[in-house]
């Protein structure tokens, strides 16, 4: 019954590969909502509409898919990501509702999605997965879950003014103590993984900005077209390597 489950699994295993790839998505994702709204001029609004409709169509091929399909689930993690990033940036800048409250908003959000989840299906399990019903509030997670990783991750340096390199050290600091965690206490696998991938995406965030900030900020100056490319390369160099290794030690599971 196990392997049939598995043969039948829609999402990806949670190993150290997924969250190595997590936060090179994470930074694709951000550098690719700045290309569209700061590098083509398009402002956060129509920006929003391409990057949602991009997003909503890997994700209809995506829930029609009868099992894994690696670059597929990837896209659409990419596209939570870039649509994660507008929705902050539209909160915040156009209707002008603050990196504090956007947040806010959002953590209720993803809080619902979960209490939902959990009150259909009695547990929250985020691999294996594959039921349709169960992988739409799958993936409405992993979209509340990078918008708010986003808009806290501004909120840090905008509102707070950490510098890019604190920042990473504050939210890698925090992924750490998650990991800790998850080795070495009781503490429910199922929470700490949504902590992880909320947190994720301000660390991928800040590689970024490392990438295509301006030196004087201490940042590398690279396009953000450049800095797609190179995010992009090395997100599937680690996804060929990881698809050769064994499986790893599993957080969705318990």
């Amino acid at each position: 019954m196990q392997t049939n489950q598995n043969s039948l699994n829609k999402v990806a295993q949670i190993t150290l590969f997924f969250w190595i790839m997590k936060v090179l998505a994470t930074t694709l994702g951000e550098v690719l909502g700045d290309f569209f709204s700061m590098t083509l001029n398009l402002g956060y609004i129509i920006s929003l509409g391409i990057t949602v409709g991009l997003f909503v169509v890997v994700l209809a091929i995506q829930l029609r898919a009868e099992r894994l399909h690696t670059v597929l689930y990837w896209l659409v993690i990419i596209g939570t990501t870039t649509v994660g990033t507008e929705i902050s940036d539209l909160m915040d800048r156009t209707l002008g509702l603050g990196y504090a409250l956007g947040s806010l908003i959002l953590f209720a959000g993803l809080l619902l999605t979960l209490f939902l989840w959990h009150r259909k299906e009695g547990k929250i399990r985020v691999y294996p997965i594959t039921d349709t019903g169960v992988e739409a509030f799958y993936w409405i997670a992993i979209l509340f879950s990078n918008s708010l990783g986003t808009a806290f991750g501004d909120y840090l340096s905008d509102n707070i003014g950490l510098s890019y390199g604190v920042g990473a050290l504050v939210t890698g600091g925090i992924i750490v103590v998650v990991v800790l965690l998850h080795y070495y206490s009781s503490i429910n696998r199922i929470f700490l993984f949504w902590v992880a991938f909320i947190f994720t995406r301000p660390f991928g965030a800040t590689f970024g900005d490392l990438l295509t900030k301006p030196l004087d900020k201490g940042g590398l100056n690279f396009g953000r077209g450049l800095a797609a490319l190179i995010t992009a390369g090395l997100l599937f160099a680690v996804m060929w390597y990881s698809s050769r290794k064994q499986p790893e030690n599993n957080w969705g599971e318990k």
